[in-house]
């Protein structure tokens, strides 16, 4: 990924972060994007899971622009009546209405701000995570994500041990330590490939933190906002987190996020800060998302396309399994699938999401994808899929 941004007759390039599709977007309308060239492509990754609403939707596209055009930002030293809003809507569409909600910018940073209140809470430093975990690119978040490519020297700044996911014993030996200060866990493993943590095994780990009174952080920034067919995806179980991050779909591509917490955190002046966090924009664009999915029944609509999907999937002959909840959906086969993926992309024009398991494909469509657009899925995905084989 290279940009070239001429200037003084000197030549300045973007940082290469990913190896990218040689395609630019220029253009959305619900579960498609168009290139430069006017090709219509299928979208079911929906730019990393943050599409919740489709692209372009004419509410979020009013909402957004008459939001810009009265005021678009200042600073949180003024009242925000938006945010009021946000938090009640939110607590509405969620259930937890008793919960507090700190707005941020991003996920990792909705992590960090999640450890840094854990932390202070019980004066410990010790985090315990999960295999195949991934929580963010800054520092706290890298630290307690299992993967050593990204972790710089400085990120590791604190202990942390990573467990089996569904395997409760492993998490009772660690609490009973007394040297935790927080337990996180992701309420669907994303970029791990789509694993989910067994019901019985959340609700275990729900009553040792409850009995050695640890924080317990559920990570719902890739599952949340009723993408794994339930408001949150720890919802399938019967608990009640200390801590929630949020963020990716939250926003439908205005970058917002946030941590809800418990009502046993107090708020004191000066733990938690923002600048840009809780903007107006920001704010009318999370508002205008949660609008739609209320109004709309995603969520209801997540479950149904998300069922139908995956049995559908599961009668592929090359398909070796499928996991997942809601439009969430990991798809694994008997070889890495990178070379698929960019064969769909320029041959079939779908796009669909990798995994750290390089065997792994994951599937994350707006909320409000059709039964028809599904069908088109699974037509090209088998086509391309036989083809490919066969090739």
């Amino acid at each position: 990924m290279i940009f070239n941004y001429k200037r003084h007759n000197q030549e300045m390039k973007l940082f290469d972060v990913y190896p990218v599709f040689d395609i630019e977007p220029v253009k959305g309308d619900g579960s498609y994007i168009y290139d430069k060239l006017g090709t219509k492509y299928l979208d079911f990754y929906g730019g990393h899971a943050v599409i919740s609403i489709g692209h372009s939707h004419p509410h979020y596209v009013e909402k957004v622009g008459a939001q810009l055009a009265n005021l678009g930002f200042y600073s949180n030293s003024v009242e925000n009546s938006l945010q009021v809003e946000l938090a009640e809507k939110l607590g509405k569409l969620s259930g937890l209405t008793d919960y507090q909600l700190f707005l941020c910018n991003s996920g990792a940073e909705a992590n960090e701000n999640a450890l840094k209140m854990a932390s202070f809470a019980t004066g410990k430093t010790k985090i315990i995570a999960f295999e195949n975990a991934f929580h963010g690119r800054t520092s706290s978040a890298v630290n307690i994500t299992q993967n050593s490519k990204i972790q710089a020297p400085i990120n590791q700044t604190f202990e942390r041990e990573w467990l089996p996911l569904n395997k409760i014993e492993p998490v009772e030996k660690a609490l009973a330590k007394g040297d935790v200060a927080a337990v996180i866990i992701e309420g669907i493993q994303g970029i791990g490939g789509i694993y989910v943590p067994e019901k019985s095994f959340l609700e275990a780990v729900a009553k040792c933190c409850q009995t050695h009174n640890v924080p317990l952080i559920l990570d719902e920034i890739q599952s949340g906002t009723g993408r794994s067919g339930k408001f949150f995806a720890f919802q399938y179980a019967d608990i009640q987190p200390d801590i929630i991050s949020i963020a990716k779909g939250f926003g439908n591509g205005f970058p917002i996020g946030g941590i809800l917490l418990a009502p046993k955190y107090k708020a004191k002046y000066g733990l938690l800060g923002t600048t840009f966090g809780g903007n107006h924009l920001g704010c009318a664009a999370a508002l205008a998302t949660l609008e739609v999915i209320e109004n709309e029944n995603l969520i209801q609509n997540s479950n149904e396309i998300g069922d139908y999907l995956q049995s559908k999937l599961k009668q592929i002959e090359s398909v070796k399994s499928v996991r997942g909840k809601g439009l969430m959906i990991g798809i694994d086969l008997d070889f890495p699938v990178a070379a698929l993926r960019k064969r769909l992309v320029k041959e079939y024009q779908l796009f669909t999401g990798s995994a750290s398991n390089p065997n792994t494909i994951r599937l994350l469509p707006p909320l409000n994808v059709t039964k028809a657009e599904a069908d088109l899925f699974l037509e090209i995905f088998e086509k391309g899929l036989r083809k490919y084989l066969n090739t």
